[in-house]
């Protein structure tokens, strides 16, 4: 998978997820014919042309898609998902897996900011879908408020990504305490606590141990405002060796923590390290660019951080809370 598989923050996942191009449902026939079932992914949204509920739009797919060849869905806005719990869509989706049976990717919570901010989505536990999909591959959550998981073991999934403005700490470490032997690509906008975005390093300390991933090529621990400390772990992190990709973006990451980073172990194996979004003074911009010489490095988006009116202490922000 490339880096384009995964579009910003802003994005809806309107024309393409997971490799195929998006299909809404219900489809209007305007737009030519149905496309097969499988070459497509079906998107799902409330407040249809007639304001349709997403149950509705859930009875279409059902009644009208062969859901048998379906493989990709997304699940978008659902009525007020800024005070109503997923768990509706959560329950249906597990309730129906059966006739999705070929259903290898799933992203649930596709609103953009424009629809509803990142941290007023209210989530629910979505331990079930991958209760009830043994077979997925890729599973992608937007949205940290009353989000839940337990532990889980999945013998399928390779790609996790969770986009949040404050990610609890309870997701965080089920996370971590999950056994994903075949889990490539690992994604956490860890967010911050105002946002319930209350994880710490300790948290982590699973992950960045790999002993239960041991496939895994992507890590990103990103958004938060204690980017420092993680790359500080991450520096002396036995899955660092193993992995291709590594992103601590999105967050505070200040000189200290790049530091931190160049003086640890060697990133010289990586392809990509992506540190966009980012609080490195223009001097530790280009020792990090020289430090790792073949390394594809993005240090894009040089913020500066605010100063109180005193002159006193200097304020960093992460790129998503709210």
């Amino acid at each position: 998978m490339t880096d384009d598989d995964y579009p910003s923050h802003w994005d809806r996942y309107h024309r393409t997820y997971a490799g195929l191009p998006t299909a809404m449902v219900p489809w209007d026939e305007e737009n030519g014919p149905q496309p097969d079932a499988g070459s497509v992914a079906w998107r799902l949204s409330a407040y249809g042309p007639d304001g349709e509920a997403i149950g509705e739009h859930l009875d279409w797919l059902f009644e009208h898609v062969d859901t048998a060849k379906v493989t990709a869905v997304v699940i978008g806005l659902w009525e007020d998902c800024d005070t109503q719990s997923s768990a509706p869509v959560v329950r249906r989706l597990a309730e129906e897996a059966g006739r999705l049976p070929e259903l290898r990717s799933l992203f649930f919570g596709a609103i953009s900011p424009e629809e509803c901010e990142i941290s007023w989505i209210q989530q629910s536990d979505i331990t079930p879908l991958l209760e009830a999909y043994p077979k997925l591959e890729r599973l992608e959550v937007r949205g940290g408020s009353e989000l839940r998981l337990s532990p889980v073991r999945h013998e399928s999934l390779k790609v996790l990504r969770f986009e949040s403005g404050g990610l609890p700490g309870e997701v965080v470490r089920a996370v971590a305490a999950s056994d994903l032997p075949a889990l490539e690509h690992l994604e956490l906008w860890l967010g911050v606590p105002e946002y319930g975005g209350d994880s710490g390093v300790s948290d982590v300390g699973p992950i960045l141990r790999g002993e239960r991933l041991p496939a895994l090529r992507h890590l990103g621990l990103q958004d938060s405002e204690i980017q420092d400390d993680l790359a500080a772990a991450v520096a002396t992190a036995p899955i660092v060796a193993r992995l291709e990709t590594l992103s601590l973006s999105m967050g505070a990451l200040s000189d200290a923590g790049a530091e931190a980073l160049l003086s640890g172990q060697p990133l010289t194996h990586l392809r990509a390290l992506d540190l966009h979004h980012h609080y490195l003074s223009e001097a530790m911009v280009q020792r990090v660019i020289q430090a790792l010489p073949g390394v594809r490095v993005d240090v894009s988006e040089q913020e500066k951080a605010d100063v109180d009116e005193d002159g006193g202490e200097a304020w960093r922000y992460v790129a998503v809370d709210e």
